[in-house]
């Protein structure tokens, strides 16, 4: 039996979450003040997913550099190869807010979009 104590991020009550996986694979959560901490807690014991934000090279624009971030949730162990892949990318300006930037970032089928306009420099 595994007993893993964390907050769940899924709201902004931020319960404390004890989840207890027995050796059968059922999984039991207390402390959630809703349903979302416990389908939090279930998916942080099987396949946790994040949202990756990070930024991204502009060339030519009036900022170097275009916040963005993933258009749906990745695979927590993809996020350093995901950081690696943008890391090595740079788009032209300008840049639409929510225009894609990476189709498939790591082979997730999840597109990087960007969270801010980024204007031509003159």
């Amino acid at each position: 039996m595994e007993t893993r104590v964390f907050t769940c991020i899924r709201c902004p009550m931020g319960c404390e979450l004890t989840a207890t996986i027995n050796d059968n694979g059922v999984i039991t959560v207390k402390g959630n003040a809703c349903i979302r901490g416990e389908q939090y807690a279930r998916k942080e014991l099987t396949s946790p997913l994040r949202v990756l934000t990070t930024t991204v090279r502009v060339i030519g624009g009036t900022q170097a550099m275009v916040p963005v971030r993933t258009k749906g949730d990745i695979p927590k162990e993809k996020i350093m190869d995901g950081i690696r892949q943008l890391k090595q990318i740079q788009v032209k300006a300008p840049i639409q807010i929510g225009e894609v930037i990476v189709e498939n970032l790591v082979n997730t089928g999840i597109a990087v979009i960007a969270t801010k306009t980024v204007q031509k420099r003159a």
